[in-house]
């Protein structure tokens, strides 16, 4: 491949563009992580609003991981193929339907049904969003891009912990509910307005070209073939293992328990016990940009990926086995948990950079699977363990467990962790760099 000459292009207008096609498909991305995490800071009224055991309510929660779980690679797929632009604003229409069916639902059915239209319509925003960083950012600056995006998405957990916990003394979680869906439609109006798929559908040379190299080269032949490549290629499927493990167990603990957990073994309120939430989430979004960034100045994604797996399991292994109680010193262990699981970012990188360019979307939506696929195993996994050891303690129509019962999804994550730190060590090392392309100056 060789090098060519770039042509003229406003560089103002670009940046404006780009950063505008960025900032809509970011901001859908933030209610992602809010409907991700809110059923944590809702727990308790909605064991009493449909009277249900805590598996149920994980399974209720879990819902929207398991149809998420199931679109990741079709939404790979679909971004690869028709296109960001309409993906973005059809799942946006989609979960705000989901939304306001499940703040009206008046049956556990209901909300269900309300959870999985949610899961459904912003399974497919995250992979359409890294796409689109795939061609209207460099691949230098990749890793950093992808950690400023999981960074601000973080954000939208955030918002779903302490902010949330305080919209909830001035409206009802219903209200909540409806109020995002309604605002998630708005964005679906917005991302038809705004998001193009690529440079050149706005008026502009290939990302490449701007950089004076040739453009990548464009998918050829059906889909299909183009998936079972990405499917058949080994140095994907290590990232998978680290998002199942790493994430997969982070997501669903931060998403739903953490909060019951300091509520029912250490007599916290919900304000207070968000605040924990809130710090583990912040910390995983400051890590994200943290570990992106130094990914690329390093020029190596594998060990600062596997550092930040080992951490993670020796932070989960004291939380288990060491004593510990709310306060300051329990605070810096979620921060580390968040900051140490949010190394997870890098498996996004790792994907692209060893798959042709024109399926990167297949790519990350692959590794994503993993950490969807985790997150929906474990939400209600831990809840049957703490039904195991559930002494018959209700207070207010919730049923209460003590610590000990904890310890058992604790243990849980921590074998998700061991895993994770496992499947690091089989990480391809790119360099920062696209291995199937060869770069040669003319």
């Amino acid at each position: 491949m060789s090098y060519v000459a770039a042509p003229a292009f406003s560089a103002t207008r670009f940046e404006i563009v780009r950063w505008s096609v960025f900032a809509v498909l970011v901001v859908a991305y933030m209610s992602v992580y809010f409907h991700r995490m809110a059923p944590g800071v809702v727990a308790g009224e909605l064991m009493a609003s449909f009277q249900t055991t805590g598996a149920a309510l994980g399974s209720l929660a879990a819902m929207y991981y398991y149809v998420y779980t199931a679109m990741q690679v079709p939404a790979g797929v679909l971004a690869d193929t028709v296109g960001i632009r309409a993906v973005a604003a059809l799942g946006n229409v989609v979960a705000g339907v989901g939304s306001i069916l499940f703040g009206l639902a008046e049956s556990f059915e209901m909300a269900s049904a309300g959870r999985f239209l949610v899961g459904l319509g912003v399974s497919v925003i995250f992979v359409g969003l890294m796409k689109s960083n795939t061609v209207w950012f460099s691949e230098r600056r990749y890793g950093l891009v992808s950690g400023l995006t999981l960074f601000l998405g973080n954000l939208g957990s955030v918002l779903a912990a302490g902010p949330l916990a305080f919209a909830l003394t001035l409206w009802s979680w219903r209200e909540v509910f409806v109020g995002l869906g309604v605002g998630s439609l708005l964005f679906g109006v917005l991302s038809l307005l705004v998001v193009r798929n690529r440079p050149e559908d706005a008026g502009f040379p290939s990302l490449r070209q701007m950089e004076g190299r040739a453009a990548h080269a464009a998918r050829s032949g059906h889909w299909w073939q183009a998936l079972k490549a990405v499917l058949g290629t080994r140095a994907v499927w290590p990232g998978f293992f680290v998002n199942f493990g790493m994430a997969g167990g982070l997501f669903a603990f931060v998403g739903l328990w953490i909060i019951p957990l300091l509520r029912d073994s250490f007599g916290l309120g919900r304000a207070e016990a968000a605040e924990y939430a809130t710090l583990t989430l912040f910390a995983m979004a400051v890590s994200a940009i943290t570990m992106g960034s130094l990914s690329d100045r390093l020029g190596r994604r594998k060990p600062v990926l596997l550092a930040c797996a080992l951490l993670y399991a020796g932070v989960l292994a004291w939380l288990l086995f060491m004593p510990w109680q709310p306060g300051s010193y329990a605070k810096a262990l979620f921060v580390l948990l968040g900051f140490t699981g949010g190394g997870f970012l890098i498996t996004y990188p790792s994907a692209k950079e060893v798959c042709p360019p024109a399926v990167s979307g297949m790519a990350i939506s692959v590794v994503n699977t993993g950490l969807f696929l985790g997150a929906a195993l474990m939400q209600p996994l831990f809840g049957a363990a703490l039904d195991l050891g559930w002494d018959g303690t209700v207070s207010e129509g919730v049923r209460v467990y003590g610590f000990e019962d904890y310890r058992y999804g604790l243990g849980l994550m921590l074998g998700y962790a061991l895993m994770a730190c496992a499947a690091a060590t089989r990480i391809t090392e790119t360099r920062g760099r696209n291995l199937t392309v060869a770069e040669t100056k003319g």
